[in-house]
């Protein structure tokens, strides 16, 4: 293909970009939050859901549509999809990224914090990350202390959102 075929294409690209990018005041008007989760270590990572659900519909009456996806690689294309859809005010995701032995963690981490980054700044849409990467998981005890720190961490997610939604309702009047 030649050079301006791409050039075009990329073009293109960008403008598609741009013109999915919404202001404050779009966002929060919108009535709907998302919760993506990633299913591998299920068990722990659903504590992180139900600790946000319970936290954030405390401090705000938005409803929230909960996604799953398989594990944390897939995240950042769901969440770009989803911010660039309008709908949603702020975007939760919630994962666990441990060192299996097989790849080194810290890249697949690396790509998802900067997928999703990328999606927030792309779109305008707020995106809350509580995808945890921890150092030790392996050692006995680590389960039993993950599941507990998930909860904290739902939770502490849920204020985040409520407060960054609070903010800009702020510089949007």
């Amino acid at each position: 293909m030649p050079w301006s075929f791409y050039l075009i294409r990329y073009r293109n690209n960008m403008t598609m970009n741009q013109n999915s990018f919404f202001s404050a005041d779009q966002v929060v008007k919108r009535d709907r939050i998302a919760f993506i989760q990633s299913c591998w270590h299920r068990d722990i990572v659903d504590q992180l859901r139900d600790a946000f659900l319970k936290q954030f519909a405390s401090l705000n009456d938005r409803n929230i549509d909960t996604f799953e996806v398989p594990g944390a690689f897939e995240i950042p294309l769901f969440v770009k999809n989803l911010a660039e859809s309008g709908r949603y005010a702020g975007i939760v995701v919630g994962g666990l990224i441990v060192d299996s032995g097989i790849y080194r963690h810290e890249f697949v981490a690396t790509a998802v914090i900067d997928g999703i980054m990328k999606a927030q700044l792309d779109s305008g849409t707020p995106i809350f990350s509580a995808v945890l990467t921890p150092h030790d998981f392996i050692s006995e005890g680590q389960t039993e202390f993950f599941k507990e720190h998930f909860i904290t961490k739902g939770a502490e997610a849920a204020n985040a959102c409520a407060e960054t939604l609070a903010a800009l309702e702020k510089i949007s009047e």
